[in-house]
């Protein structure tokens, strides 16, 4: 469902919820289009979540659209219009696999994820008692910050990066899209999710830690551990 837009509609990208809102009740096409060109594929990670295949998170996806066009002059702004577009497609694809029959509430699939889960970064990484820094690196895990940027831009890493997150338990993977991705407020994720902050945090570190883990084979040249 991703649309490419023509660079001019980039001027979307500096304006504030207030003036796109706006725009969008005016009828303006193409600030529609860039919401959709910036949202849809994170959107449709997120139904993946909550439903059997990717046909059906589509569809999740297209319904969302039409909500947001539905609600736009209901919507009060007491959330960011990112925020309530990412509420909106949460809750229909958790009504679609409610439905389908596949879906356990979010909140549940967070508590199992605390309570079991495989460390995100092998224990050989870091020195034992016997050492002279017990429990730190053996080796300081390499900057990525002095990448040059068209590596870190490549199209190779980007779809690393992607299928490192789609690697991902169902609540650390939809935490690290509305979080990382989608760049929401801590505070956000936690309301469109229904998560206390505490479990917000650790969903979210452990899958900061398994994506890095992922691609530090690649960012570095060596081998996974």
């Amino acid at each position: 469902m991703s649309v490419r837009l023509d660079e001019g509609d980039e001027r979307y990208s500096g304006l504030g919820d207030e003036t796109v809102l706006a725009q969008l009740r005016a009828g303006d096409e193409s600030a529609f289009l860039w919401l959709v060109d910036r949202y849809a594929p994170a959107m449709h990670k997120i139904a993946r979540a909550y439903v059997r295949d990717d046909a059906t998170a589509e569809d999740v996806v297209q319904e969302a659209w039409l909500g947001v066009l539905r609600g736009l002059a209901a919507f009060e702004g007491r959330s960011s219009l990112r925020g309530w577009i990412f509420t909106i497609v949460v809750n229909r694809a958790k009504t679609r696999g409610v439905r389908e029959a596949r879906s356990v509430p979010f909140s549940a699939l967070a508590r199992d994820e605390s309570e079991r889960d495989d460390p995100s970064v092998a224990a050989d990484r870091f020195a034992g008692p016997g050492e002279e820094w017990p429990r730190h690196w053996r080796a300081e895990p390499e900057s990525w910050g002095d990448r040059p940027e068209e590596r870190l831009m490549r199209r190779e890493l980007r779809e690393r990066i992607d299928a490192a997150i789609d690697a991902l338990p169902p609540a650390q993977r939809t935490v690290v899209l509305l979080r990382d991705i989608a760049g929401q407020p801590t505070a956000e994720v936690c309301n469109v999710l229904e998560l206390s902050e505490t479990n917000a945090r650790v969903l979210l570190h452990r899958a900061r830690a398994k994506i890095r883990r992922s691609l530090d084979p690649y960012l570095t040249g060596g081998s996974a551990v």
